[in-house]
């Protein structure tokens, strides 16, 4: 668990309150530490490279992957990159465990600032209804579990990072776009980070004891984690509104689906865009009659660029989706 989901600041707001942010704003980390290297039985190599939320360390796992996939070893099963660690399946009759992690150091020896790859990405609009009926209707359900049993998971959010208002809120939230740092969990489950200096990310802890029930497409956060709920059943995010379109579709109904019942991909860069009940309800009946489509622009995406300005990059960035 890293140390921004065990706390969130009693004070100062996170972000402006205007939902702007100010251009030339660096995304400072700290250095990592060596990769840590463990076998999970023996089929599995599990390398984590930060203890806490860290943009360069999510880098540095999809970079490290990159370069492995590009040696082509024989034995290699499954990569799969995680917010601040990765873990590879391979097969143990092809491909020693040792021999796996010498090649994986090698590979970490002359990597060099996972800021100068590329990564291929999507960027997506996610409509997202804040402040919706449902959630709402399950989370006073639960309010004996939350650290206030007086106030909505959203008045709760707004009041412990600083903001005045809800509204405030939703906006702060709301105006970044999120770089989704790992899926799985649950089929289709991801979590993503608001793309900015770690000052303005709304942070909540979740509650003090999970839900035994959360609906469908229910938009969430927790610790400094914003995500969708791909199916129903137990959570402890706070909640704070719906999307009318699933990132998971078992049936592959809709088109974004047909090569996998998964939306979400380890990279993309969702765009949590609020909107009305009356868009969501027509956006819902597309989803229905089969014809919803989200909308995505694919692109490079440039950490040097971003890790140096992250509010004109996000600006860029947003641009290609929505048209300058």
């Amino acid at each position: 668990m890293d140390e921004m989901t065990e706390r969130a600041p009693s004070s100062v707001p996170v972000a402006p309150t205007d939902g702007r942010r100010r251009s030339g704003a660096r995304i400072e980390e700290r250095e990592l530490p060596p990769p840590r290297y463990e076998y999970g039985g023996d089929e599995f190599v599990f390398v984590e490279l930060s203890e806490e939320m860290s943009f360069r360390a999510n880098l540095k796992a999809r970079a490290t992957l990159q370069q492995l996939s590009e040696q082509g070893l024989p034995g290699i099963i499954d990569l799969c990159p995680n917010s601040t660690s990765y873990l590879i399946r391979f097969d143990p009759d092809e491909l020693a465990p040792a021999d796996l992690v010498a090649v994986l150091r090698s590979i970490d020896a002359r990597l060099g600032d996972p800021a100068d790859f590329h990564f291929p990405a999507r960027v997506i609009d996610v409509p997202i209804l804040y402040d919706d009926p449902w959630s709402t209707e399950c989370l006073l359900r639960y309010r004996d579990r939350h650290q206030d049993p007086h106030a909505t998971d959203l008045e709760y959010m707004a009041r412990i990072n600083g903001f005045a208002t809800v509204q405030e809120l939703v906006t702060a939230h709301s105006d970044p776009p999120y770089l989704v740092m790992g899926v799985g969990f649950t089929p289709g489950c991801y979590w993503s980070v608001a793309m900015v200096p770690r000052e303005q990310i709304v942070v909540a802890p979740t509650y003090i004891r999970p839900r035994i029930d959360t609906p469908e497409r229910a938009f969430s956060h927790g610790g400094c984690f914003a995500a969708i709920y791909p199916s129903p059943g137990p959570g402890g995010y706070q909640l704070i509104g719906m999307a009318p379109a699933p990132i998971f579709d078992p049936a592959q109904r809709l088109a974004d689906f047909r090569d996998s019942p998964v939306f979400t991909q380890v990279g993309d860069i969702f765009k949590h865009r609020p909107i009305d009940r009356a868009e969501f309800d027509e956006l819902r009946a597309q989803v229905e009659d089969g014809t919803f489509r989200y909308r995505i622009h694919r692109c490079d995406f440039e950490p040097r660029r971003f890790f140096e300005d992250a509010a004109r990059y996000d600006e860029q960035l947003l641009a290609g989706l929505y048209g300058a």
